[in-house]
């Protein structure tokens, strides 16, 4: 009785949140943004915000747990809005992870001047189901979340729309736009991997023989293979480390495993996040550096704390879709000897607990790779020269309608429309200010023209790389 009674409360609310449309419009134009916000069903407040300009509010949104049968138990989804005026256009980003809570603005958001509803990806927590059905952790789900938080917002926030993310977030925009194509207005997704083939990885070791400058290479493989060269020494500093910090191991297996992980991300990770001129940062003569010359550099760049069952356990979900849809790169190392290298790169399935079952799905990529392919529309991908995740890319072909793939020279994984070279830059603000329908007739004319609306905000604009620990995107 009481298992029918939780059934039918959880039909009751979703129901109740399926009908957002009538709701929101039932409220006048006159009514406080909170207030509005709140009306919809299945929408509660967390907390708001002050800033200066506009209104920030965390908030929480009820999302079936299965969207194909949403009797099925519902959860809530933590997610912001930046309100600025609901006559401006409004940008829907997620960075394929938690979202933040502190006020921030894309760049997007900054170029169009307009509102931004921001959304944490399901089963990060705390928007994750309890109990939780990792078989319902999917491209399509998460797209299929986006798709009911638009809707529901819709009616308030009437005027165009554009979905937006980097690494992870850009690949989360690209699969929403594949499953939802009349939803958004445009698509601004930023240095989004495309891992097609998952086991067909050579792109990325072709990518690691060019990058940068030789000697910059040179240091970094040095710096690693050094690593590898002086395991015994390290991992005794990495056994006190993990003892002093109460770091285990349980999930990747053993600290030997957990400290090769680390040293074999240190190149791509100097990549990802740093920039040709920090080369200078890393120790010129690694055969000659101390123990805790080493340790500090790769610490720095990799940090030994990831591959620890507490620095892997807030990215579970992300490891568990690399294992089941998104793929994950495996690149060689020719400049270390076969003797030192134990593991290679290890499998997604090595950095999720046993518990958790997980099966590949190898047609997912290429499914959503075709569909950009052939059915692009309004949609900017932005890659940074010097990012190694922009090896495997996504590419617009002959069926694609004005969609663009750039590339911001010398920049890495924070890479940007800003950081383009100017041409680019005009024709990419241009078509952003196009797709939000705030193009003036000036930008129309001539798009070289086009610079974003809004002023620069030391505080709310972040134009840094979003950095994490160890290799994900």
């Amino acid at each position: 009785m009481r298992k029918a009674l939780r059934w039918l409360l959880a039909l009751v609310v979703l129901v109740g949140t399926l009908s957002t449309a009538g709701a929101a419009t039932a409220a006048t134009a006159d009514t406080d943004i909170k207030d509005r916000l709140l009306a919809i069903p299945g929408m509660s407040l967390i907390e708001e915000k002050p800033y200066t300009g506009y209104r920030f509010f965390v908030l929480n949104y009820t999302q079936p747990v299965d969207h194909r049968h949403p009797s099925k138990g519902t959860f809530q989804q933590r997610i912001t809005v930046l309100h600025k005026d609901v006559s401006r256009p409004t940008v829907f980003y997620t960075g394929g992870y938690n979202v933040s809570t502190t006020p921030s603005r894309r760049e997007p958001t900054q170029i169009v001047d307009g509102n931004q509803v921001s959304m944490e990806y399901r089963f990060f927590t705390p928007s994750r189901p309890q109990p939780a059905d990792w078989s319902k952790l999917d491209i399509w789900q998460a797209a299929s979340d986006q798709h009911r938080i638009y809707e529901a917002l819709k009616p308030i926030y009437g005027r165009h729309w554009l979905a937006t993310g980097g690494s992870k977030g850009g690949m989360t925009a690209t699969y929403y736009e594949r499953f939802y194509p009349r939803d958004m207005d445009g698509i601004v997704a930023y240095v989004a991997p495309n891992d097609v083939v998952n086991n067909e990885d050579s792109a990325y070791d072709r990518f690691f023989t060019k990058v940068g400058t030789n000697e910059c290479r040179d240091r970094l493989q040095a710096v690693q293979r050094e690593a590898l060269v002086r395991r015994e020494p390290l991992e005794k500093k990495y056994k006190q480390y993990a003892a002093d910090n109460g770091y285990t191991f349980t999930t990747v297996g053993s600290l030997d495993r957990a400290y090769e992980a680390v040293v074999l991300d240190y190149v791509w990770g100097f990549w990802q996040y740093s920039l040709l001129s920090d080369c200078d940062t890393i120790p010129a003569d690694a055969k000659h550096a101390t123990d805790d010359e080493i340790w500090n550099s790769v610490d720095t760049i990799s940090g030994f704390s990831f591959y620890t069952d507490q620095g892997l356990e807030p990215y579970t979900p992300y490891y568990y879709q690399a294992g089941t849809q998104l793929g994950a790169p495996t690149i060689h190392f020719p400049y270390i000897e076969k003797k030192y290298v134990r593991y290679g790169y290890q499998p997604p399935r090595n950095f999720v607990p046993r518990s958790i079952p997980m099966t590949f799905r190898p047609g997912a990529m290429h499914d959503v790779d075709s569909w950009v392919t052939h059915h692009a529309q309004h949609m900017l991908f932005v890659y940074g020269q010097n990012d190694p995740w922009g090896a495997e890319r996504f590419r617009v072909g002959a069926g694609a309608r004005d969609s663009y793939v750039f590339t911001a020279p010398g920049m890495n994984h924070g890479a940007n429309v800003a950081g383009l070279v100017a041409d680019q830059k005009a024709l990419a603000t241009a078509r952003i200010l196009d797709w939000a329908g705030v193009a003036s007739t000036t930008v129309q004319e001539n798009p070289s023209s086009a610079k974003p609306l809004a002023r620069y905000d030391a505080r709310l604009d972040r134009r840094d790389v979003e950095r994490e620990p160890a290799l994900r995107p």
